[in-house]
């Protein structure tokens, strides 16, 4: 072999020396979109910093120009002085209920309507889920005047009952639970009814383990639903005492004597906090269920 070959097979070829720098690429690729992300996130939670830190401090402070990061001076005040501008305690209990059964009830009977419209063959199964998703595309507004007079007519108005009794009936979630059952091989089905297994044994023996992250995902979406909910509760509550969190934040700064800023702030930040624990528990499986979902198509 000539000296120019040798040296030419001797030496890197550029296909190696671009592999080769593939990875530090991807990592500085990796570290940017990282430190995009990391500002992008900043940015989005800055208010909800600047609502906690005004919470701690004195109310004179609240909308200094530029605004504090840090609470100076620090107090637990405001804290306190919710209780007294609002019935907070019974309006958190009032949320608590509501959006337990709300989320509960909702689940229950999605799960056993999924269950039919999935494994249950009967005339006009799909006919009826057509109809039902067709109802997604009538605003509440329209609706919830004749949802008033059934209400009124069973004395249910100014009670948690006008709430979560129509809200029981979810369609988004019994569609979205109806597809899910759907991609569970149905041989699992066969196999269980050759042990002697019936529907109520394949459901929740067989169907709901399976389908964890997807009950985890909705019930996410259903209690932030029920725990954000503001129209539902100004149509139908009108006494402060059966109120919910979200009526009584209003009423809070411009009823009850119109608290201060501070105040408002602290009532907010002692509503955030719920919902933030309960994402933070199920976030594991709601992403997992988004996930899936995509795989599955």
């Amino acid at each position: 072999m000539s000296l120019q070959n040798r040296l030419k097979f001797d030496s890197p070829q550029p296909d190696l020396l671009d592999r080769a720098a593939q990875p530090r690429r991807k990592k500085k690729g990796d570290a940017i979109l990282a430190v995009v992300l990391v500002i992008f996130g900043l940015w989005m939670i800055m208010p909800i910093i600047w609502m906690i830190s005004t919470s701690f401090t004195v109310s004179t402070e609240a909308f200094t120009s530029p605004p504090k990061w840090l609470p100076i001076p620090f107090t637990f005040e405001n804290f306190a002085d919710v209780f007294d501008y609002m019935p907070f305690g019974q309006q958190f209990f009032n949320s608590v209920v509501l959006a337990v059964i709300q989320t509960g009830g909702s689940l229950l009977v999605s799960v056993l309507a999924a269950y039919a419209f999935s494994r249950i063959a009967f005339p006009g199964s799909g006919t009826i889920l057509v109809g039902m998703l067709s109802a997604l595309m009538i605003p509440a507004q329209l609706v919830i005047i004749p949802v008033f007079i059934m209400m009124r007519g069973l004395h249910l108005v100014d009670t948690l009952a006008a709430l979560w009794l129509p809200a029981l009936i979810n369609v988004f979630q019994i569609f979205f639970l109806t597809q899910y059952f759907k991609t569970i091989p149905r041989e699992l089905d066969e196999a269980a009814k050759l042990d002697g297994a019936g529907h109520g044994w394949i459901l929740f023996r067989l169907l709901l383990p399976l389908s964890k992250p997807a009950l985890a995902a909705l019930a996410i979406l259903s209690f932030e639903a029920s725990w954000n909910g503001y129209f539902g509760p100004l149509i139908f509550l009108y006494s402060p005492e059966k109120m919910t969190l979200p009526l009584g934040l209003v009423t809070l700064q411009n009823g009850f004597g119109s608290a201060p800023a501070a105040v408002v702030f602290a009532a907010i930040t002692m509503v955030v906090i719920p919902l933030l624990v309960v994402f933070l528990i199920f976030q594991e499986q709601f992403v997992e269920s988004i996930a899936s979902a995509g795989l599955k198509g």
